[in-house]
């Protein structure tokens, strides 16, 4: 069934007089002229049979019918140029620059990004990794940090938690059982130069007053959790980062606490960009994963 529309040219004309209140800064702003949005206008009250402006000399003022309809056409107006937008997207690569840590990156970002692949399937990702403060960065959207913390003209929020718990290899625990917290004295205790006090405060916790000697010490995180899959020593795994190596067996938690809370970790974005339908859509998202996970906490957000 055919719709019944009036004329377009008479709506455009219409809905430009009514927002201005002024035939001529309708017909400047349409590139006409005075006579030919009158003409427009008259046509639309001729075509509805209800008057839409008040007319004063050369004064007009909408009618209590013209506000009404105003609204429907704003609003009609605007689903329109939404979905042309979206049609003209169609096809068209964006780029979101997201910079994370190292780890969390390895870890758990990247096997769940073929999920976002597939809601935002016209967005190129361009994923770096980096320890460095966010204040130093270059021509980033999106970054990962661990917080909360000050971040300068960005806006953040908090998604993930963070335990740590020690973790080694089935055949390394096999050799040498753990069964509490002080038989951890006899391995060597994997470091890593990014969590330097990890250790010293897990074993606080965790009341160990023997000194554990024997360390090995690595410049980055994720060294130590693969020198612990590896069966080179004990590493302070986090949760939920490992929960893979864990189910499949790569890794096991010998000790079932304490389970030390660490800082979480933060979606920062740079204050200019924050609320880009893009950068909020990942931000959403990555509070989605964790929240699936049942993790973290979504929805804490500050502006720094």
């Amino acid at each position: 069934m055919a719709r019944s529309l009036p004329p377009f040219p008479a709506l455009r004309a219409f809905e430009a007089a009514a927002r201005h209140n002024s035939f001529t800064a309708a017909a400047a702003e349409l590139h006409v002229t005075h006579g030919a949005i009158s003409r427009q206008v008259a046509a639309l009250e001729a075509w509805v049979g209800v008057q839409v402006f008040h007319r004063h000399g050369k004064r007009v003022a909408l009618s209590e019918a013209g506000r009404r309809y105003l609204a429907a056409v704003q609003a009609s107006f605007d689903d329109i140029a939404r979905a042309t937008e979206q049609l003209r997207d169609t096809g068209v690569v964006h780029v979101l620059r997201v910079s994370a840590l190292p780890t969390f990156a390895m870890k758990w970002l990247l096997p769940r990004l073929s999920q976002f692949q597939r809601l935002a399937p016209n967005v190129e990702l361009r994923l770096s990794t980096s320890n460095a403060p966010v204040e130093t960065l270059d021509g980033f959207d999106v970054a990962v940090r661990r917080g909360p913390a000050h971040w300068p003209d960005c806006e953040a929020g908090h998604f993930l938690d963070e335990m740590e718990l020690p973790v080694c290899s089935p055949a390394l625990l096999k050799r040498a059982p753990i069964q509490h917290a002080s038989d951890l004295a006899r391995h060597v205790l994997l470091h890593s130069d990014t969590r330097p006090d990890a250790w010293r405060n897990w074993l606080a916790a965790a009341d160990v007053k023997a000194k554990c000697r024997k360390k090995q010490s690595f410049d980055h995180f994720y060294l130590a959790l693969q020198a612990a899959v590896d069966g080179l020593g004990v590493a302070l795994g986090p949760l939920p980062l490992l929960d893979d190596e864990l189910a499949s067996g790569r890794l096991v938690a010998p000790l079932a606490g304490p389970q030390l809370h660490a800082r979480g970790y933060w979606w920062v974005a740079r204050r200019e960009v924050a609320q880009a339908p893009l950068v909020v859509q990942f931000c959403r998202w990555l509070e989605e994963q964790a929240a699936q996970a049942g993790q973290g906490g979504p929805g804490t957000q500050s502006r720094a």
